[in-house]
């Protein structure tokens, strides 16, 4: 069993959950519970865990499963390296540590890691309340490098997803 991940259309992920399930592909479109402010009342919603993202996961991967769910109405690509064609597996150890999150009662908050160029302030730790500009960040080693205003410098901090967000 090897997992994918398949990048969707904005706001298209229920439509392509439901049309590759009419097509048999076995399909994880882990979605969390959030708090909407409406007019006059907050509400609770149901949203994708990962906006623009759901995991389609084969057997054994061929040409003509990869065909359909490309042409599955909705679908923008199959996540891949960019000097090729061949989407990417998703490790299993990671699809289940998804849905553990998605069955558990935690409270999930979805953060956007800042960009490259962006500002952002870091939230947790001996720099908390500091803001910056992100130099460099390597998400998979949690490094980013932040040029922090106040004190003229760039400096290269190890960092959890929940120690920094966009300023």
């Amino acid at each position: 069993m090897s997992w994918y991940a398949v990048y969707t259309k904005s706001r298209f992920e229920d439509r392509v959950y439901a049309g590759l399930v009419q097509r048999s592909v076995e399909t994880f479109l882990p979605k969390i519970e959030v708090w909407s402010r409406r007019k006059d009342r907050r509400k609770k919603i149901s949203i994708p865990m990962f906006s623009g993202y759901l995991f389609v996961d084969f057997p054994e991967y061929t040409n003509e499963q990869k065909l359909s769910v490309l042409t599955t109405p909705g679908v923008v690509k199959m996540l891949g390296k960019p000097d090729s064609y061949e989407p990417i597996t998703v490790p299993n150890v990671q699809i289940d540590a998804i849905k553990r999150l998605v069955a558990s009662d935690v409270e999930i908050q979805p953060c956007l890691y800042p960009k490259e160029g962006e500002r952002a302030r870091i939230t947790d730790g001996p720099f908390r309340g500091i803001e910056g500009v992100v130099v460099r960040a390597d998400y998979h080693r949690h490094l980013f490098v932040v040029s922090i205003d106040l004190l003229q410098r760039s400096v290269a901090i190890n960092l959890e997803e929940f120690q920094i967000e966009k300023a």
